[in-house]
């Protein structure tokens, strides 16, 4: 399971569209390790300027490692990240994470890191398994 419900949010979700704020806190509740990695990558790019910025360190465990997938592989999940923090995320194997601008979406810097180019050239043999 991916998230852990409250009742509450359970049933308001039962009966019609859910808070956004109410389902991002569920997300950063269910999910720490990959709301960390999310929230230092926006701040590492609200500190340095640039048009993105990545995570490039892999997870410390298994658990955290399916955190992170579980974040980014949901659509709900990453768009509801994304509309909170304000930014668009792209995602490399099991833990490459970008934070990019809005504006940077038309970039070159964006382009390179979510081509076929750009996934190949981040593999390495210890990231087969994940």
């Amino acid at each position: 399971m991916s998230l852990t419900v409250s009742p509450d949010l359970l049933a308001a979700a039962e009966r019609g569209p859910v808070d956004d704020a109410a389902f991002v806190d569920c997300v950063r509740q269910s999910l720490p390790y990959a709301w960390q990695t999310v929230s230092r990558v926006v701040a590492d790019l609200d500190s340095a300027g640039g048009p993105f910025a990545d995570n490039a360190v892999p997870p410390p465990t298994e658990a955290d490692r399916g955190q992170l997938l579980r974040a980014l592989a949901s659509d709900a999940i990453r768009t509801g990240l994304e509309r909170h923090f304000g930014v668009r995320l792209a995602f490399q194997n099991c833990h490459r994470v970008a934070a990019f601008r809005p504006d940077a979406i038309d970039s070159d810097s964006y382009r390179r890191f979510v081509s076929a180019r750009g996934q190949l050239l981040n593999q390495s043999p210890e990231l087969r398994n994940c």
